[in-house]
């Protein structure tokens, strides 16, 4: 993934923020809607494409545009900026190969051990019973 050419792809709108903030809130546009059209990309190969088709199926719209809102701040170029890092970080986490687990095998010591410890309750519980006559 090419992230210069992944940035200049990406599309920016601004829109009015939620929440506190008082008369700030009703006059400025700082929430920024960041979008980026993967079917139209040519920063991602088509197999990048296809792994990201399918690992953000519910977040990709049906025109196949992914959007992330960013409303962190009061200030629009800061919410711009998180908005840019959380896209990278989604799209680059996504495309990560998961690591192959390696089968383990329970060591001897261990199986010996619990075995030990259940022999010492077992005869512990054996002494406490009354003497058979």
């Amino acid at each position: 993934m090419n992230v210069e050419e992944f940035i200049k792809e990406l599309q920016f709108k601004a829109i009015r923020s939620s929440g506190a903030g008082g008369q700030h809130v009703n006059k400025t546009a700082t929430k920024v809607e960041v979008s980026f059209n993967l079917e139209d990309s040519k920063a991602l190969s088509a197999i990048e494409k296809e792994i990201l088709r399918k690992k953000l199926a519910t977040k990709i719209s049906s025109e196949g545009v992914l959007r992330i809102q960013s409303d962190a701040t009061r200030s629009q170029h800061k919410n711009k900026t998180l908005g840019i890092e959380r896209m990278l970080e989604l799209i680059t986490s996504n495309l990560k190969k998961p690591k192959k687990r390696k089968k383990t095998k329970v060591p001897q010591s261990v199986i010996e051990k619990r075995l030990k410890i259940k022999k010492q309750q077992a005869l512990k519980k054996k002494h406490r019973r009354p003497p058979e006559v």
